[in-house]
């Protein structure tokens, strides 16, 4: 995700064009352990050693961040492409959220998405420390011998990414290896941002790293408290409506018909919710410039801006077509408990 964190020494992720010449490997040291893994998917626990001989790309990444998810078709096509002639993607679910640290939602998140190959559960962070990590996604090409021979942060270059697979598969001796670059037909959350015309920024809900809040009063933390909503918002201003508790990481809804307003400038809305009590289920309805989204919904929302929070992930919310221009984005929660995180777009 775009973000800055000093606990984690994260930096923000963003868009990289593709480059297709051949791409110059040094050595940046050995491969680090996996040993801090605190449950695995998908696998035996892994270690370097059971490693060697195959090329590895280490994915660092997190269910609910839009970064992470864009780079998803890519890691399951390289694994259906490349896994016999001997590549081994792994997965470390590193999270950034409290909720992203149950392994439950962890499964769910492998079964929709569709992850086949082997998931590190890296709850403590050590293994994002081990190898001095600081964004998501995050990829780290090892080769045979154990070295890492090449890192990226962020989106993109997936063109680069591949070429790099193909170089280490061929220092293996590996005479066939699969020629050419991927293609995927990413759909939902997974399609490409349309970084032409993204003009929003990652917004954050809770009041660690919120910015450009415009209720009257700013936050109040920790306690419940009423806000409103300006009658105008600037372009990236947010606001809250309703009875309101903000924390650390996100706000809590305490009472039925609260809301948030964002003027934003994107093809795509995404916000991260969820329920605060888990099995619990939280109504919403969205608006755009004060109407039923209709063409614009996205998809966890019907036409008339309907939907219903079950887990806590991230919900497409507004998908639009061009023109793209600033809007108002309201949404209106109709049951109490609904928690939110963070805004995203594309």
């Amino acid at each position: 995700m775009a973000i800055v964190a000093a606990q984690f020494g994260l930096i923000g992720c963003a868009n990289a064009q593709s480059n297709k010449g051949a791409v110059r490997l040094a050595s940046e040291g050995s491969m680090p352990s996996l040993a801090g893994a605190t449950e695995w998917l998908n696998s035996p626990p892994l270690t370097p050693a059971s490693l060697r001989g195959k090329i590895v790309l280490i994915n660092f990444w997190t269910f609910s961040c839009i970064n992470s998810l864009r780079q998803l078709p890519y890691l399951r096509a390289w694994t259906a492409k490349y896994k016999d002639q001997g590549l081994v993607v792994v997965g470390v679910q590193a999270p950034e959220f409290e909720f992203e640290r149950s392994l439950d939602d962890v499964r769910w998140a492998r079964k929709t998405m569709k992850l086949d190959y082997p998931i590190a559960i890296d709850n403590d962070h050590a293994i994002w420390r081990a190898f001095n990590n600081n964004a998501w996604p995050a990829l780290y090409f090892v080769d045979a011998t154990g070295r890492i021979r090449h890192h990226q942060l962020g989106e993109g270059n997936y063109d680069r990414a591949e070429l790099i697979i193909q170089q280490l598969l061929a220092e293996i001796g590996n005479s066939s290896v699969a020629s050419g670059f991927t293609s995927v037909d990413a759909r939902g959350p997974e399609a490409p941002a349309d970084w032409n015309s993204l003009r929003s920024p990652e917004t954050y809900v809770g009041y660690e790293r919120a910015e450009n809040f415009a209720s009257p009063g700013g936050v109040a933390t920790n306690k419940s408290h009423n806000y409103a909503a300006p009658a105008h918002l600037k372009l990236n201003q947010w606001a809250l409506s309703g009875d309101w508790t903000i924390h650390k990481q996100g706000g809590v809804l305490n009472k039925m018909n609260g809301g948030i307003s964002y003027r934003f400038h994107a093809r795509d809305l995404h916000l991260v919710m969820g329920p605060a009590s888990r099995g619990a289920s939280v109504r919403f309805r969205v608006l755009i410039d004060q109407q039923p989204p209709v063409a614009a919904h996205g998809g966890d929302v019907d036409p008339q801006g309907n939907g219903t929070i079950v887990e806590q992930r991230l919900y497409q919310l507004i998908r639009q077509t061009e023109p793209i221009v600033d809007r108002q984005f309201d949404i209106e929660f109709l049951d109490p408990g609904a928690e939110a995180f963070v805004f995203t777009f594309g």
